[in-house]
């Protein structure tokens, strides 16, 4: 057990330090709010992640395979939430009033998790690199498995939100602050980009 732990750690973390969607949400509201601000949008995330990711090792991957439609809705629906998100923030960049910002909640966490296809394809890519060769019963593996995921990628989301922080540390007046919230905006509507061609 402890053995495939370790793969699956090796496996991941080239995937999960990665600059993807839920890594440039986090650094932007580290940017935008500090670090403390981001708990409840990063404990959303990490419980959906938790649940996505055991639903999938216990049989919802079957449905996707079924309904392929299914992928490309949530591909479509997670590239749409990104660059809504991406708007707010150059919206905030650009006009006054960005003191009524606020930052974001558990459940723009858990829906973010909900919406990034990335996160579907890594945990079905993981499910069958480690699921099948693992030797422990069914049950257990999926656990693990799940559970070393939702770890894994709650480490790589603090640290990416504790870069935005202190990058925002340097931004401090409101003209740098404007800038700053240009460059995560335009940064996150990349990223739905992004998701839509991949």
């Amino acid at each position: 057990m402890l053995q495939t732990a370790i793969a699956l750690v090796l496996f991941l973390f080239p995937l999960a330090f990665s600059p993807g969607p839920g890594n440039m949400f986090f650094a932007a509201n580290g940017a935008r709010f500090g670090f403390r601000a981001t708990i409840p949008a990063n404990v959303g995330y990490h419980i959906a992640t938790w649940i996505v990711t055991a639903a999938i090792g216990f049989g919802f991957l079957t449905a996707i395979e079924q309904f392929p439609q299914l992928f490309t809705m949530l591909k479509l629906a997670g590239s749409l939430y990104v660059f809504w998100i991406a708007w707010k923030m150059l919206k905030a960049g650009a006009l006054e009033g960005a003191e009524d910002a606020k930052p974001a909640t558990f459940m723009d966490g858990a829906v973010l998790l909900l919406l990034n296809p990335k996160a579907y394809v890594i945990i079905a890519l993981m499910f069958t690199q480690f699921l099948t060769n693992s030797g422990f019963n069914t049950f257990a593996n999926v656990i693990l498995i799940t559970t070393v995921f939702t770890f894994n990628n709650l480490l790589a989301f603090s640290i990416w939100t504790l870069v935005g922080d202190q990058i925002a540390s340097l931004f401090r007046s409101p003209e740098s602050a404007k800038r700053l919230n240009l460059l995560f905006g335009t940064v996150l509507a990349l990223v739905a980009i992004w998701m839509v061609l991949s």
